[in-house]
């Protein structure tokens, strides 16, 4: 389920894309204010933003901008809404980064599309593309992952479901995964396997990657689950 994060200050009209969404299968949660949406972005990363060009006190366009230029937030999926049709402000709004803009009013059959497009466009490329993240790297067509520490390039010996575990987690870096979602993504339809098998494999993968000072990259959320960060923390407990 992709998640949706609508930042939009009329309630009304929030509401109604907000139900629309949810029952086209998104997760969906709402901010009225660009400060509102800054502290829901910090918490975890959605999927995609729907975010509202005029917006009480930092507009929406500055949002934009700011997420554009924060390493963590770059690649964050953005669709502007607004009423504003005019040339020129559809190419500023593409300026400050966005990945789409849609005109108000807007179809609900439009507005999923679009955001199916852009998170097509922005799915992770072909599964055998390798991925880096903070010197980690990780090459599913040769099985490999290593982490460059100064001139010298270290393998990391990791199992075949650490293996898995680590791609899906570098391909969605920042996002906490609960342990169903995590069973669901990574060991597939294996309904029998109990939760707490991830919670396993998660201290394995931490033990693999201890070596080459990247077990923390792996970080618990309390009461939510696991998620990657993309940098490495000044102090790595081993």
């Amino acid at each position: 389920m992709s998640s949706v994060l609508v930042v939009e200050d009329e309630s009304a009209i929030a509401e109604l894309i907000s139900i629309n969404l949810r029952h086209a299968g998104f997760d969906v949660t709402l901010a009225a204010t660009s400060e509102q949406a800054q502290a829901l972005v910090d918490r975890v990363l959605p999927d995609l933003v729907l975010l509202d060009w005029m917006l009480p006190g930092q507009s929406g366009l500055q949002l934009a901008r700011r997420w554009r230029t924060d390493a963590r937030t770059r690649e964050l999926p953005i669709i502007m809404l607004t009423a504003r049709d005019e040339e020129a402000d559809k190419i500023s709004g593409l300026d400050a980064g966005a990945d789409d803009y849609l005109t108000k009013p807007f179809s609900t059959k439009e507005l999923l599309a679009r955001i199916r497009a852009v998170l097509r466009r922005k799915a992770p490329e072909a599964l055998d593309t390798a991925v880096e993240i903070a010197g980690l790297r990780l090459d599913p067509a040769t099985r490999r992952v290593t982490r460059r520490l100064g001139d010298e390039v270290r393998e990391v010996k990791v199992g075949p479901t650490e293996f898995r575990l680590l791609h899906f987690l570098m391909t969605h870096p920042e996002r906490v995964h609960s342990r169903s979602q995590l069973l669901d993504r990574v060991w597939g339809d294996h309904v029998f396997i109990e939760e707490r098998t991830v919670d396993v494999h998660v201290k394995r993968l931490r033990e693999a990657l201890a070596p080459v000072q990247c077990a923390a990259l792996v970080e618990t959320v309390r009461g939510a689950g696991y998620r990657l960060t993309q940098q490495v923390p000044g102090h790595v407990a081993g």
